[in-house]
C-alpha cells in the first residue's frame, strides 16, 4: 500500500529524521580521503590547465553549427580529463558524469531556455541542481536516466517561486495571496491565471499533470502539496530569529528538505514504497542542512534561523555541527546502499557529492571554524582552501567567459532539435513566451 503524504505524515517523518540527526551527535569525524600538500598542488595544476583549455576553446568562437558542436564535445571531454586529473575520479564515475549527468544538465538547460528565453544562467543552474537530484534517484528506483517534462516543470518552479518568496521587494500580503492560489492550483488542478507571475508557474504545473495524471498518481500531487506547505511554514516561522527553539528549527529544516526530495523521488517514477519514501525524505533533509551550512553567512545577514546561524550567532565554532552533518551523510549513504537498484558507481558518486558539498561549504565559511578543524578538513579536500577562494574570485571576474561556455553547451543544432521530446505546453504573456 502506498504512503499518503498528508501533513501529519510529513511531521512524523520530520520527527523521525530529526532523531536520526541527533543520533549522529558526539560521533568522531568519519574517515575520508586524505590529500597531502604535494598532491593538492598537482591537482590545482590540473585544475588551472583545464581552465586554460576551456578559455582557448571559447576564444576560437567557431561560426558554423558543426564547429560549435565540435567545441561543445571538446568541452565535455575536457571535463572528463579534469575529473580524472584534478578530482581523482575512477573511469566509471567519469563515464557516469560525462555520459549521463552532463548531457542531462545540457538537455534540461535547453528545455528551460525554450520555456523562457529570459531565464538567467544562474536561475537555470539553480534549477538544474534539482533536476540532477531527480536524475540521481531514477536509477535507484529502477528507472532510466533521463530528463522528463515533470522534471522540467518541478525544477523550474524553484526560480519562479522560491526567489519570489525570498524577495524583500514584495509585500507579505502579496506573497500570502500567491501562496494560497498556488496551493489551490496544486490541490484542485486547472485554475485561470490572474497575472503574469502565475502564468509560467501554472504552465510548469501543467507539465507535471501531463506526465502524471492526478487520478493515477496521487502521491505526486500529495508530495507537491507537502513541499508547498513546508515552504510556507518555513517562511512563517523562520523569518524572524528568536521565536523558535533549536528543536523546532531542526524540525522545520527536515520537513522542508525532506518533502522537497520526496517530490523529486515521486517525479522520478510516479510512486514510492514506504522504504523509498524514507530514503528520499532523509536525503532531502541532508541536502537542506548542507544548503543551510553553505548559506550561513548570508542567512546571518538576513536574520534567518538555522542550526548553523544559531551556533554562529552564539559565538560557537561550527566544527561539531559539521562533524554531525558528515556522519548524517554516512547514515543516509548506508540507507541508500540497501536499495537493490542503482550501480555501486552511482551510489559512490552520490556519497562523494554530498561530502564535497559539505567540505566546500566549510572552505567558503572559514571564519566560523576553529583553526585545527579547518586544517583537518582542508586535508580531505583535493584543493587547498586558499586556492579555492582565489579561483572563486576569478570565476566571479570572468562571468562573461562562463556565460559563453554555458551558451556553447546548451546550443541546439538544427539536426538535434527533432530528437528532443515535446511536452506540448504553450502559453504566452506580454513579457515572454513560455513554451516547450
Amino acid at each position: 500500500m502506498q504512503e499518503i503524504y498528508s501533513w501529519p505524515w510529513v511531521e512524523a517523518e520530520a520527527v523521525r529524521t530529526a532523531e536520526a540527526w541527533r543520533s549522529c551527535a558526539a560521533m568522531p569525524l568519519p574517515r575520508g580521503l586524505h590529500y597531502g600538500p604535494h598532491e593538492q598542488r598537482n591537482r590545482e595544476k590540473a585544475y588551472d590547465n583545464a581552465m586554460r583549455a576551456v578559455q582557448r576553446e571559447i576564444r576560437k568562437a567557431p561560426q558554423t553549427v558543426i564547429g560549435r558542436l565540435a567545441t561543445r564535445n571538446r568541452l565535455v571531454a575536457l571535463f572528463g580529463q579534469f575529473a580524472v586529473a584534478a578530482l581523482g575520479l575512477e573511469d566509471q564515475a567519469v563515464e557516469l558524469i560525462t555520459s549521463d549527468f552532463l548531457p542531462a544538465g545540457i538537455e534540461f538547460a535547453r528545455w528551460a531556455r525554450r520555456f523562457d528565453a529570459q531565464l538567467s544562467m544562474a536561475s537555470i543552474i539553480q534549477a538544474c541542481r534539482n533536476a540532477w537530484t531527480v536524475c540521481g534517484l531514477q536509477p535507484l528506483l529502477g528507472e532510466h536516466f533521463e530528463i522528463t517534462p515533470s522534471i522540467v516543470g518541478y525544477s523550474l518552479l524553484y526560480p519562479y517561486t522560491d526567489n519570489y518568496l525570498d524577495s524583500h521587494d514584495e509585500s507579505g500580503a502579496a506573497k500570502r495571496r500567491f501562496c494560497a492560489r498556488f496551493r489551490e492550483r496544486l490541490r484542485d488542478g486547472p485554475l485561470p491565471a490572474e497575472d503574469d507571475r502565475e502564468v509560467p508557474v501554472w504552465a510548469l504545473v501543467g507539465l507535471i499533470e501531463g506526465q502524471y495524471p492526478r487520478d493515477r498518481y496521487p502521491q505526486v500531487f500529495d508530495s507537491l502539496l507537502a513541499i508547498h506547505q513546508a515552504q510556507e511554514e518555513s517562511i512563517a516561522q523562520l523569518g524572524s530569529d528568536g521565536f523558535c527553539s533549536n528543536a523546532e528549527v531542526l524540525r522545520i529544516s527536515c520537513a522542508k528538505g525532506g518533502s522537497s526530495v520526496l517530490a523529486d523521488a515521486c517525479l522520478a517514477r510516479g510512486w514510492l514504497s514506504a522504504e523509498e519514501s524514507r530514503l528520499a525524505f532523509d536525503w532531502g533533509a541532508l541536502l537542506q542542512l548542507g544548503d543551510d551550512l553553505q548559506d550561513v553567512a548570508e542567512d546571518l545577514r538576513r536574520g534567518s534561523a538555522t542550526l548553523f546561524t544559531r551556533a554562529a550567532a552564539a559565538g560557537r565554532p561550527l566544527d561539531s555541527l559539521v562533524i554531525q552533518l558528515l556522519n548524517f551523510s554516512e547514515c543516509v549513504g548506508a540507507e541508500m546502499n540497501r536499495f537493490p537498484n542503482g550501480s555501486a558507481t552511482l551510489k559512490d558518486l552520490l556519497r562523494t557529492s554530498w561530502r564535497s558539498l559539505i567540505v566546500g561549504a566549510v572552505a567558503n565559511a572559514r571564519e566560523f571554524f576553529s583553526p585545527g578543524f579547518l586544517a583537518e578538513m582542508e586535508s580531505s579536500s583535493p584543493f587547498r582552501f586558499g586556492f579555492l577562494d582565489a579561483r572563486r574570485r576569478k570565476v566571479t571576474s570572468r562571468n562573461g567567459m562562463y556565460q559563453a561556455v554555458f551558451n556553447t553547451l546548451i546550443e541546439s543544432p538544427e539536426d538535434e532539435a527533432g530528437t528532443r521530446p515535446e511536452p506540448g505546453c504553450q502559453c504566452t504573456v506580454p513579457s515572454a513566451t513560455y513554451s516547450i
